[in-house]
């Protein structure tokens, strides 16, 4: 299986700290953010990483990361996506770096607490179509909301005013080589971008979409407030493993 890691787009969200570098470069508490979807990718036992960036600072990406040794990979792969054309369109960007096998794809701006891995496992053994992972949260009108019935999803709506449920499609996506197909085939959303719930939505109506619930905690980090939040979770987390090791 293959890492897809989407970290374009001009982060206008957080000017002025985006104003001279990529969203996805800033610190969260004591590492860039980019380390920490790499890093949930690598414990998951996925190796063959593609990184997707794009705007005025992508050359610093590679500056920063080389070819992945600190993570202990033999190299990552990078392409440069052109202009704002949305998540759907920059993951159309990885079909070649795909080569026909499942991927698993993480937004750069989500930060995890826990492994994914048993996660990637059950996609693993689904056979066909795409899997998500959803998490109850108390601002479900920021994301992709998904409604629930009967342990099936049988909607996901992006942004929507009256959320029909506190269930909302995190940044982690597992998706079969259908997947760019589907991508092919979208129509810009009225803010002129492919929408990546009109991905998954499409797999929902064909009937191959499963979830897992994520478990621990799960935040992105590309307003102010969730990055504030972020580094309040990593910095936690970080010293509560320094405690237990004996270290402070």
């Amino acid at each position: 299986m293959k890492g897809i890691i989407l970290a374009g787009g001009l982060g206008t969200r957080l000017l002025p700290l985006t104003k001279i570098t990529n969203k996805h470069l800033l610190p969260i508490y004591s590492k860039p953010m980019i380390y920490y979807p790499i890093e949930t990718l690598v414990d998951a036992g996925i190796k063959d990483i593609l990184l997707v960036t794009g705007g005025n600072h992508a050359g610093e990406f590679l500056r920063l990361l080389g070819n992945g040794h600190h993570f202990g990979l033999k190299h990552i792969n990078y392409t440069y996506q052109e202009g704002e054309g949305g998540i759907a369109d920059a993951l159309k960007l990885a079909e070649h770096f795909a080569e026909g096998q499942k991927t698993v794809v993480i937004l750069g701006d989500n930060i995890v607490e826990k492994s994914i891995k048993k996660y990637v496992d059950n996609f693993a053994g689904q056979g066909q179509g795409a899997r998500l992972l959803i998490k109850e949260v108390e601002d479900p009108w920021r994301f992709g909301v998904a409604e629930i019935k009967n342990k099936k999803i049988i909607s996901i709506k992006e942004k929507p005013k009256k959320p029909k449920s506190n269930y909302i499609v995190t940044g982690i996506y597992m998706y079969d080589a259908a997947v760019f197909g589907i991508a092919k085939k979208l129509k810009p959303s009225g803010r002129g971008e492919l929408e990546i719930t009109d991905v998954n939505n499409a797999y929902l109506k064909i009937g191959t979409l499963e979830y897992d619930i994520l478990e621990g905690w799960w935040t992105d980090s590309g307003t102010f407030d969730s990055l504030l939040k972020a580094n309040n979770l990593v910095a936690k987390k970080e010293m509560k493993m320094m405690k237990k090791a004996g270290q402070i």
